[in-house]
């Protein structure tokens, strides 16, 4: 394994949001708040952090205040550490006048940031999913094999080709073909991988395509290269397909919980998903901390109310209430008589002490919701 300061990871923040819209209209999408407490951007740079990677830049270009403003509080390594956590926003420079055109663009025009100091891997990462990943075991593989680009795939069923980049993998794991969301069914066929050969990754006849994680690993001369050439606009599109004519292109197989929450729906199954009694993405395994901004609040108080396989955060107020399978975010004020089923309530940014004349910040006494989202510092009356 190489030193760790050799290696720099990339977070991809994305662009408008528009798929988890209205949830970025104020906020770049890995600043969405997420199971009650954290945000987004708390999985990737905390996957990050557990494998021991502590130079790490995320990528922003839309609504970036409140990302800013999270990662400042949050992610300090101290002063005899160099360990930090930047983020880049899109700029305009002499050399380029446009902003992020893709998520390979994203990083070329980083590069100027990225490699001040020479680095031997760069890791690529996306900014809305959930999953608990050791970065360490993919490095250890792609020096093992000798790779030039390692891409981090997950088994997927037949289904799903569509709504991902789908990649032939040979059985010593090189990858030869890449396909971004292929709809044609005999060319998906194609695409199978033999499930004999990764049955122990947990490939079965019910997932026997590997989709691409949008995770990617490159050697820092590689990278450079592959972005040579400014019509190159997204890895998944451009970068990678023209990679494997040039260079050795791996697939590190990952067989856990991994969902990618970069839509309405999806969110809000990911966050009910974890008041279940054993959650797929579990917030409480002490070997994979997922950190987040230390607020320092009070318990929540719950008077008179019942409760039923839901998450409750620090510094509630809740009173003579039901709630079943639904995760209360921090601060969140809900009056008395109401019933909360199947919802995502985020919580708030702060106490608010006089309304002045406003129905205050919370859940209104005699409310009933169910099947909803409400958003940070959201205001329903009685």
């Amino acid at each position: 394994m190489p030193p760790m300061k050799d290696i720099v990871g990339i977070v991809l923040g994305g662009g408008k949001g528009t798929r988890l819209f209205p949830l970025t209209f104020v906020r770049s999408k890995p600043a969405v708040p997420l199971g009650g407490k954290y945000r987004l951007i708390d999985i990737p740079i905390s996957n990050c952090i557990n494998s021991g990677i502590q130079q790490i830049f995320v990528l922003t270009q839309y609504n970036s205040a409140s990302l800013n403003r999270h990662i400042n509080l949050t992610y300090r390594f101290g002063l005899f550490s160099q360990g930090f956590v930047d983020i880049l926003a899109a700029e305009q420079t002499h050399e380029s006048l446009s902003w992020y055109q893709g998520t390979a663009d994203a990083v070329r025009q980083s590069l100027r940031h990225v490699m001040v100091d020479p680095v031997e891997y760069v890791l690529i990462l996306s900014g809305d999913q959930l999953y608990r990943m050791d970065y360490a075991s993919v490095i250890r593989q792609h020096i093992e094999r000798k790779a030039d680009i390692t891409i981090c795939v997950i088994p997927v069923e037949v289904e799903k080709a569509p709504s991902f980049g789908i990649l032939k993998m040979h059985d010593d794991g090189r990858i030869t073909d890449f396909y971004e969301k292929p709809s044609d069914r005999k060319l998906i066929d194609e695409l199978k991988v033999d499930v004999t050969t990764w049955k122990d990754h947990g490939v079965r006849a019910k997932r026997p395509l590997m989709a691409s994680m949008g995770i990617y690993l490159f050697r820092s001369d590689v990278l450079l290269a592959s972005l040579d050439d400014e019509t190159k606009l997204d890895f998944g599109r451009h970068v990678i397909p023209a990679a494997l004519q040039d260079y050795e292109v791996y697939g590190h197989i990952y067989d856990g919980y991994w969902e990618d929450i970069g839509t309405i729906s999806a969110f809000y199954k990911a966050n009910l998903d974890l008041t279940l009694a054993r959650p797929r993405f579990n917030f409480h395994d002490v070997n994979g901390p997922i950190y987040t901004h230390p607020r320092f609040l009070p318990a929540s108080r719950i008077a008179r109310c019942t409760v039923q396989q839901s998450i409750i955060s620090e510094g509630c107020l809740i009173r003579d209430s039901k709630i079943r399978r639904s995760v209360v975010g921090i601060r969140s004020v809900i009056g008395e008589k109401t019933e909360l089923i199947d919802s995502l309530v985020m919580g708030a940014d702060y106490y608010e002490q006089q309304t002045r004349g406003r129905v205050p910040i919370g859940v209104g006494a005699g409310s009933y919701i169910k099947g909803a989202i409400l958003d940070k510092n959201a205001r329903v009356g009685k």
